[in-house]
C-alpha cells in the first residue's frame, strides 16, 4: 500500500523562531501585493515598456501575465505541501542537489534587495516631485533614500504584523487613486475599443519581445507571501491562494493600465515613453486635476510599501540561508521580543541603502536607479523562478504526488523563464545594462564559492 503523504513543512514553523499564526489571509496577500507595488508600474514601468513596444504595450503585459500565471500555479503546488520562511530557496533545497539551492538562495536574496533598491529609487523620484510641488523647494535625494530605507528597516525590525497591515492600507489607497483616474478616463472617452492598439500599429516583434522581459519586472515578488510560511495562519491553504490571487490581480490591473495609459496619452498628444508622471497628465485629461498630487503621494507611499515588503521577504530568506549554513549563523536568529529576524533585517536594510544612496550622491537620476537596480533584480528572479519550476517534478515524485498535468506545467514554466532570460541577453542592451549580466554572474559564482569553502571547512573541522 502506498504511504499517505504528510506535508513535510507543517512542523517547520516550530523551530523558526518567528511568530506563528500571526498573519491573516488578507495580511499574507498584502505581502505579495506590496512587493509587486502595483502603483509603481503605471507610474514608472509602463512608460519604459511603451518605449519598446509602443501600441503593443498591452500585448507585452498580456504575455508577461501568462508567464507569471504559469509560475504562480507552479509555486502554489509547492506551497500546498510546504510552509517555511525560506520561500523558493527551501523549495529547491528539498528537491535538487545543494548547489542548486545555493544558487537559488543567493539569487533570490539579491532579487529582493535589488528590487527594494529599485523602488527606493522610485520613492526618490516621486518624493522629489511631491516635495517640490508642495514647498517649491528641492530636497536631498540622499535624504529621501535614508528616509525610505531607514523607515522600512525600522518597521520590519519591530513587527511583521504591523508591516503587513501598513502595506495593505498603503497599497489599497494608492491603487484606488489610480483606478479612479483610469475609470474616469474610460468613461469620458466612451466604452469603445482602440483600433490603433488592437491592430498593433507600428509594433515590431523584437520590440514586444524585449518589452515582455521588462514587463515581467512589474510582477516580480508576487511569490513573496511564501516567505511568511512560518507566520501565516493556515499557511498550506492561505499562501497558495495568495500567490495565485496576486498574480491574477496584477496581470489584470497592468493590462488595463497599459491599454488606458496608451490611449489616454495619445489623446493628450504626449509620448507615454517620455513621461515621468503619466497618471498626473491623465488625471487632468479625465477632468480631475486635483488627483494629480494625490497620485504622486500614492506612488511615493507605494514605493515605500514595496521597499518594506522586499526587506521583509529578503530578511526571511537570509534567515533560512543562515540556518542552513549559507550565511553567518547569527543571521539565523530572531529577536526575543519582536520575533523578527532582526539582524537579517539590519543587513538587508544596509545593502538596500548602499547602492541607492551611493548612486543618488553621485547625481544619478532616480529613474536610472529604478531601471538599473530593477533590471539586476530580474536576473535573480528569473534564476529562482526557473530553478523552482524545474525542481517541482522531483519534489512531487518523491512525495508521490506527481501527475502528467503538473509535469507539463513545470516544463512550460521553466521554458518561459528560459525565454525570458534569453530576452535579457539578446539583442545586447545598451550600457550600463549590458554589464549587469556579468555583475550578476560574478555575484552567483562568489555565492557558490562561499558554499564550497564553508562545506570543505566543516568537513575538515569534523
Amino acid at each position: 500500500m502506498e504511504q499517505a503523504f504528510t506535508p513535510v513543512a507543517e512542523a517547520l514553523p516550530i523551530a523558526s523562531g518567528l511568530r506563528s499564526n500571526a498573519l491573516t489571509p488578507m495580511e499574507t496577500l498584502a505581502q505579495s501585493i506590496s512587493t509587486i507595488a502595483p502603483t509603481a508600474s503605471p507610474t514608472m514601468t509602463i512608460p519604459l515598456v511603451f518605449a519598446l513596444a509602443g501600441n503593443g504595450t498591452w500585448l507585452a503585459y498580456l504575455l508577461a501575465s501568462a508567464a507569471m500565471l504559469l509560475m504562480a500555479l507552479t509555486l502554489s503546488r509547492f506551497a500546498l505541501y510546504s510552509a517555511c520562511s525560506g520561500s523558493l530557496y527551501t523549495y529547491v533545497a528539498t528537491s535538487l542537489p545543494p548547489v542548486f539551492s545555493t544558487v537559488t538562495g543567493w539569487a533570490l536574496l539579491l532579487a529582493y534587495i535589488a528590487t527594494g533598491a529599485s523602488v527606493a529609487g522610485g520613492f526618490i523620484n516621486y518624493g522629489s516631485v511631491f516635495v517640490l510641488s508642495l514647498t517649491g523647494k528641492a530636497i536631498s535625494t540622499v535624504l529621501l533614500a535614508v528616509i525610505c530605507v531607514g523607515g522600512t528597516t525600522f518597521i520590519a525590525y519591530r513587527d511583521v504584523q504591523v508591516s503587513a497591515r501598513l502595506m495593505l492600507w498603503i497599497e489599497a489607497t494608492s491603487v484606488l487613486f489610480s483606478v479612479i483616474v483610469l475609470a474616469l478616463l474610460l468613461w469620458k472617452n466612451g466604452l469603445h475599443l482602440d483600433p490603433v492598439q488592437l491592430h498593433l500599429k507600428g509594433v515590431t516583434s523584437s520590440g514586444v519581445r524585449l518589452a515582455v522581459v521588462l514587463a515581467i519586472f512589474s510582477f516580480v515578488g508576487f511569490e513573496s507571501a511564501t516567505t511568511l510560511g512560518a507566520e501565516a495562519r493556515n499557511p498550506l491553504r492561505t499562501i497558495p491562494r495568495a500567490v495565485i490571487q496576486s498574480a491574477l490581480f496584477a496581470g489584470l490591473f497592468f493590462i488595463l493600465c497599459a491599454y488606458l495609459e496608451t490611449l489616454g496619452m495619445a489623446r493628450a498628444h504626449q509620448n507615454l515613453g517620455d513621461s515621468t508622471a503619466p497618471l498626473r497628465v491623465l488625471a487632468t485629461l479625465a477632468g480631475v486635476p486635483f488627483l494629480g498630487p494625490l497620485i504622486d503621494l500614492g506612488a511615493m507611499v507605494s514605493m515605500f510599501a514595496c521597499t518594506l515588503a522586499c526587506t521583509t521577504a529578503a530578511a526571511r530568506v537570509l534567515l533560512r540561508m543562515a540556518q542552513n549554513g549559507l550565511a553567518h549563523r547569527s543571521l539565523g536568529t530572531t529577536h526575543a521580543h519582536n520575533a523578527t529576524p532582526h539582524l537579517a533585517v539590519l543587513i538587508v536594510g544596509l545593502f538596500t541603502l548602499l547602492p541607492v544612496a551611493g548612486l543618488a550622491a553621485r547625481g544619478v537620476a532616480s529613474t536610472d536607479i529604478y531601471g538599473w537596480m530593477g533590471s539586476l533584480a530580474v536576473y535573480g528572479f528569473i534564476t529562482a523562478y526557473g530553478l523552482a519550476s524545474a525542481s517541482l517534478p522531483f519534489y512531487l515524485k518523491r512525495n508521490h504526488h506527481l501527475s502528467t498535468g503538473t509535469l507539463l506545467l513545470s516544463i512550460a514554466a521553466t521554458a518561459a523563464m528560459l525565454l525570458a532570460l534569453a530576452g535579457t541577453l539578446y539583442p545586447v542592451p545598451p550600457s550600463p545594462y549590458n554589464w549587469l549580466p556579468y555583475l550578476y554572474l560574478v555575484y552567483i559564482v562568489a555565492g557558490v564559492a562561499w558554499y564550497v569553502f564553508t562545506t570543505r571547512r566543516s568537513v575538515a573541522t569534523f
